[in-house]
């Protein structure tokens, strides 16, 4: 193979991977419906000339029967005349216009069966672009929901060149963001183990911390026994106050029972004295 053909071989096949690659089936089938479309006015526009000549035909050959039942009628009037002569010229003259009529008849008669030829062709290709233009609309939606949903696709596994780009400026946000946090806990135990000084002096050891936890309990325990405390107190007084109106109520009681207990009491001693 020469390198010409090689060359010649290598354009064509880049040549036609670019127009694969351009090339949208949609506008392709809309390309072909409107060459259809053409084709069908053609045709009709064919039908509608054949027509106006037959019609063209029809009018000749009435006007030339016109001019026949007129040669016919001067030859009677000729001969009524006595005019043999004339009528044997308008006959002539008859003969011949209606030879004519002989050839226009049989032109009419081919327009006419063409004209049916064509508008049943017409009829035809007019089926046939309706069927093609179902089908075309049908292809193009199912190719534009393949397109949509190829594209869909690619956006959520990563394929498209956009979502990438995505993909990897997440992952880089996400690598920096654990980085920084493990930076941030490193620093803190480096500040709580002592390791390294806190310029501000916010910063507490362990063992302070520790310190200020175990204060900050027995703080909480001393309030909680002063609570206590004021919570019995309160109580003490109440029970006393409850026991008192009952000690009263049983002592009147006991009293009238010594008082009279008394006076039998004092009679008894007298006897005694007697």
């Amino acid at each position: 193979m020469s390198v010409m053909k090689r060359l010649k071989l290598i354009f064509s096949a880049k040549a036609n991977k670019a127009l694969d690659r351009a090339e949208d089936p949609r506008e392709t089938l809309d390309y072909s419906y409107t060459k259809q479309l053409e084709m069908l006015q053609k045709v009709r526009r064919g039908v509608a000339d054949v027509a106006t000549s037959r019609k063209r035909l029809e009018l000749q050959v009435q006007q030339l029967q016109q001019q026949s039942d007129k040669l016919e009628g001067q030859s009677r009037q000729a001969l009524a005349a006595g005019r043999e002569d004339l009528a044997r010229e308008a006959l002539t003259r008859r003969s011949a216009v209606q030879q004519q009529q002989t050839d226009l008849a049989a032109q009419h008669a081919a327009l006419q069966a063409e004209e049916e030829k064509l508008t049943l062709a017409s009829q035809r290709l007019q089926a046939k672009v309706d069927a093609f233009r179902t089908r075309k609309e049908t292809i193009k939606a199912t190719y534009t929901a393949a397109e949509a949903q190829a594209k869909i696709g690619e956006a959520f596994s990563g394929i498209s060149e956009e979502m990438g780009d995505v993909g990897l400026a997440v992952q880089r946000a996400e690598d920096k963001t654990q980085a920084m946090q493990a930076r941030a806990g490193a620093i803190d135990e480096l500040l709580a183990s002592g390791a390294l000084d806190d310029v501000s002096g916010s910063a507490k050891d362990d063992i302070t911390a520790e310190l200020e936890r175990m204060s900050s309990q027995g703080d909480v325990e001393l309030e909680l026994a002063r609570l206590k405390g004021e919570l019995g107190a309160g109580k003490a007084p109440e029970a006393i106050e409850a026991s008192a109106p009952s000690a009263a109520a049983s002592t009147p009681a006991g009293t009238e029972t010594s008082a009279a207990a008394e006076p039998a009491a004092a009679p008894a001693s007298e006897g005694e004295q007697k």
